[in-house]
């Protein structure tokens, strides 16, 4: 926890001005922080670095969404719509950062082996509010545990940091329970699957985004970001998404979006940007 209380403050700043930047909405306008992170804990933490070092309102409110996994950012997302859905006038950062490579495991099987090679680190943040933007919009989210599907995915705290299991099962989970939820969420907001013109799928890992794309019927295109995020910057658990959604921001995507994400549970959250 000493590398984590070091370093991760540092890289949630370095997101958290990159978005204010791209917002250009000023920094004493920032009524809420929502920080999303699963790799560790420090307390006073993040949060409370990132009013300091940012000059924000000591009065800026504060919620962290802990321990959720890959999906995190999702969570995230549902939290800062509630808070701009019942105060017009809130500006929300939401700032996700995770430092993984604390919790490479000292082990030989295969399960570890995989975790190993494909986790990393990394931060973003987005500025979220009700108020006039040329951003995309959070209309809904969506969140589900599959049944029957607590011992396919775990996060937990060991001797010698967080270990993760991963049952071999999962792709087949998420290729059986998806999309039947997906699509009767997607139509109680007058959409099909075929409306979506963007998917921001997490990457698990090249079997996870196989597994999401088949059960949707996507095209290899549809998750073509979610492959070079994955290729260049790896698995860095609730940043992701966020890295994905930059990545089709910048490159003229305007939705309507679906992120997606799956983690401990099974869950399987998303969220729709219109």
């Amino acid at each position: 926890m000493a590398a984590y209380q070091m370093s991760a403050s540092d890289l949630a700043e370095k997101a958290a001005l990159a978005a204010l930047e791209e917002s250009a909405i000023p920094r004493d306008r920032v009524s809420h922080i929502v920080l999303v992170t699963c790799s560790g804990f420090d307390a006073p933490g993040v949060d409370v670095a990132l009013i300091q070092r940012l000059g924000l309102r000591p009065t800026t409110s504060r919620t962290s969404v802990g321990f959720m996994g890959c999906h995190g950012a999702i969570n995230g997302m549902r939290v800062a719509k509630a808070y701009s859905d019942a105060d017009p006038a809130a500006v929300v950062l939401l700032v996700a950062v995770e430092l993984c490579s604390l919790h490479y495991q000292y082990d030989w099987t295969p399960e570890r082996i995989i975790a190993n090679a494909l986790f990393s680190d990394g931060a973003a943040a987005a500025v979220i509010s009700a108020g006039p933007s040329d951003g995309p919009r959070i209309a809904s989210t969506f969140s589900e545990i599959v049944p029957d599907s607590q011992d396919a995915m775990s996060w937990k705290i060991g001797d010698h940091g967080f270990t993760m299991t991963l049952a071999p099962r999962v792709p087949e989970l998420i290729e059986s329970s998806t999309r039947a939820p997906i699509e009767l969420w997607l139509a109680g907001e007058g959409l099909s699957l075929s409306d979506v013109a963007d998917w921001a799928v997490h990457p698990g890992g090249p079997r996870i985004l196989d597994a999401a794309g088949t059960a949707l019927g996507l095209l290899p295109a549809d998750l073509d970001v979610s492959r070079q995020v994955l290729a260049e910057c790896g698995n860095m658990s609730s940043p992701t998404v966020l890295f994905i959604l930059g990545q089709q921001r910048r490159a003229g995507r305007r939705g309507p979006c679906v992120v997606l994400g799956f983690g401990p549970g099974l869950a399987v959250e998303a969220a729709l940007l219109v």
